[in-house]
């Protein structure tokens, strides 16, 4: 029972970690989790626990971070412990070991409060990499995961203050990570000491170069002059990335369409396919027999080929000539962004070509206006042949049911 708990809940979190969590998601992920559980069997080897209390700590250790599934960083561990709290109810566990699940998640919250050793060995776990030689590597993920997914990015300045305050005030609850973790954790916060008193140098060093002259009516101005630069830059650097974002999602936006058009075409193509050799090895025998099915089976031939056609119209591929003149750059009608426009040039044509674009910034947005532009206009095509082909296909089977309801309500000589 206990081997197949543990099992099943290593399915279920990994079903929703691979599946259900957020992919701009990079330090909570399913590895960290899986590392997390590591380090909780390793502790829980270190002292005497009972079988129950060592289910409950691995259990817990699973499920601790599953809250981030719900697209919510603040306050996860709640629904982490709902998450825990459902799948532990189907499994008919008792409330005391519930009790213990919840109580090991609970708390992972920051700051760290554990009041058992299982909780205390969970806390320890989920800080493990603190004490290791990835500390850096893990750093640098949860700064991503903080500025892609928290909206928030910090500058390394800001980063190294922060990681120094949060080492300084954290510290290990085992023995075992109390010896062996405690002692690289140190070095690693001496090190991001060291790090800010090299930058404080310059700055202190700059300060005592200023003259005090700099302090008259016209150094302030000449502040205000950069201050002001310096907004309008951060201003233009946040429409940059706001134009950026807009072409991101605008890209994304046509590809999940294309997508879309593709996949309803081949269902389309798919489904006619297999009425299509149903009618022909089936009820194409019995002709002979039965003549008043002839014009039903023309109806419902022609009905899936011409499904099939519109469906196909909407899926073929169109590919323009491929080359593009030096002209052609200069004045900014060639747009590269389009594999159509230079598949037959050679590489050091394309490579001046793009480097010609990207030093343009107006060449460059026009480029990708026109490609945005053009997508629309395909996708446009698309889905005027996919609805073409839908309208076939659900007024013809309509039409070709009543024709097959008339033939076999008929008698054959008055057909």
């Amino acid at each position: 029972m206990d081997n197949q708990l543990l099992q099943d809940a290593q399915t279920q979190v990994t079903d929703l970690l691979v599946n259900k969590l957020n992919k701009s998601i990079s330090f909570h992920t399913l590895q960290h989790t899986q590392e997390v559980v590591a380090a909780a069997e390793k502790l829980s080897h270190t002292q005497d626990l009972s079988e129950e209390d060592r289910l409950a700590l691995i259990t817990a250790a699973w499920f601790h971070d599953t809250g981030y599934t719900t697209g919510i960083a603040k306050d996860h561990e709640t629904a982490s412990i709902q998450l825990a709290a459902e799948f532990l109810a189907a499994h008919q566990v008792s409330p005391e070991f519930t009790a213990k699940v919840i109580g090991c998640i609970n708390a992972t919250r920051m700051p760290q409060h554990p009041s058992s050793p299982i909780e205390e060995m969970i806390c320890d776990a989920d800080l493990f990499h603190l004490g290791t030689p990835e500390f850096r590597e893990k750093s640098k993920l949860l700064r991503q995961e903080i500025r892609e997914f928290g909206g928030y990015d910090m500058s390394k300045k800001e980063w190294r203050q922060n990681n120094i305050a949060f080492l300084e005030s954290h510290h290990y609850f085992t023995p075992f990570a109390q010896s062996k973790l405690q002692p690289v954790k140190e070095k690693f916060l001496q090190e991001l000491k060291e790090k800010k008193e090299e930058e404080m140098k310059p700055e202190k060093a700059e300060k005592k170069k200023e003259p005090k002259e700099k302090k008259d009516k016209g150094s302030s101005a000449d502040q205000l002059a950069i201050l002001e630069a310096k907004a309008k830059k951060d201003k233009a650097n946040q429409t940059e990335r706001g134009i950026s974002t807009v072409f991101r999602i605008m890209a994304q936006n046509q590809n999940n369409l294309s997508q879309m058009a593709d996949s309803k075409a081949n269902i389309l193509i798919s489904v006619n396919a297999i009425i299509l050799s149903i009618v022909v090895s089936s009820l194409y025998t019995k002709l002979r027999d039965n003549p008043n099915l002839l014009i039903p089976l023309v109806v419902l031939v022609t009905v899936c080929v011409a499904a099939i056609v519109f469906a196909i119209l909407a899926t073929r591929p169109n590919v323009v000539h491929g080359k593009f003149t030096e002209d052609d750059i200069r004045t900014k009608k060639t747009n590269l962004l389009f594999f159509g426009n230079f598949f037959r040039m050679g590489l050091t044509d394309y490579s001046w070509a793009m480097q010609e674009m990207l030093a343009d910034k107006d060449y460059l947005y026009s480029s990708i206006v026109k490609d945005n532009y053009f997508l629309g206009v395909v996708l446009a095509k698309k889905y005027s042949f996919l609805r073409i082909a839908y309208n076939i296909f659900m007024y013809g089977l309509i039409l070709a049911i009543l024709a097959f309801a008339l033939a076999f309500a008929m008698p054959s000589e008055t057909y």
